[in-house]
């Protein structure tokens, strides 16, 4: 979805993207263990209700335990949910996620000739093609760039539904330590490996909005870290 931006727009869902969403999660429910807990959470608490309906001693126990689960679920994924705004970030170094941290100098980058602003990026240190897209919420990566830069998904996360050309995905978060172009260098960024995404790879907001300012002038994107040091200022040559 990189030239049509990836992330999820409620306002812009139909039912159709709604339904395929759910699916996807769905699908995804063998392979991530807190998915599998929120479901024995949710069997434990329909079991504890009809129990108690049924007056098993047993029932209000498994019910309140059951509840306490859930509760644990929509607390991680709040956490998770709030590393993607800055506004709401929050380190968590007893989850061993480390603080996202955007510095450098100012970075100018000039619109390519599709209408996209194109950069080569190191993502720990292994170069490969990115477009900075506003519209997207999250930086994504696919497949092969992962691999080539060693990322994992992280473990225990909630996978992110994401919409994209091809219909609705499940991404798998992972955690970049390092992502450098221009004057520019991200440290801990949150990042997802999106299926499908062949090719592409996306510099999404939880980047951008960690930046001082960013804006365009005259077809070119003016990307200011906090504090920038404007001796450090780096021109990107146009990518595609």
């Amino acid at each position: 979805m990189a030239p049509q931006g990836i992330g999820p727009y409620i306002a812009t869902m139909t039912f159709a993207d709604i339904w395929n969403g759910i699916a996807a999660l769905i699908r995804e429910i063998p392979q991530s263990s807190l998915l599998i807990f929120t479901v024995a959470a949710l069997v434990g608490s329909w079991l504890g209700a009809v129990m108690v309906r049924r007056r098993v001693a047993s029932g209000r126990l498994i019910s309140a335990v059951s509840t306490l689960m859930l509760g644990g679920v929509l607390v991680l994924v709040v956490l998770q949910m709030s590393r993607f705004d800055p506004r709401l970030d929050v380190s968590m170094p007893e989850l061993g996620l480390p603080e996202q941290v955007v510095a450098g100098g100012e970075t100018r980058i000039p619109m390519a000739r599709d209408g996209h602003f194109w950069l080569e990026a190191e993502v720990n240190g292994t170069a490969g093609a990115f477009m900075v897209d506003t519209g997207a919420t999250l930086t994504s990566l696919s497949p092969d760039m992962a691999t080539r830069a060693g990322l994992e998904p992280r473990d225990g996360g909630m996978p992110v539904i994401l919409k994209t050309a091809n219909g609705s995905v499940a991404a798998k978060l992972t955690t970049i330590e390092t992502l450098a172009f221009g004057s520019i260098d991200a440290r801990g960024l949150d990042a997802v490996i999106v299926p499908g995404l062949e090719g592409t790879n996306v510099i999404g907001m939880n980047l951008l909005s960690r930046l001082g300012s960013w804006r365009v002038e005259q077809n070119t994107m003016i990307l200011v870290p906090n504090s920038a040091d404007r001796a450090g200022s780096a021109d990107i040559s146009v990518q595609q």
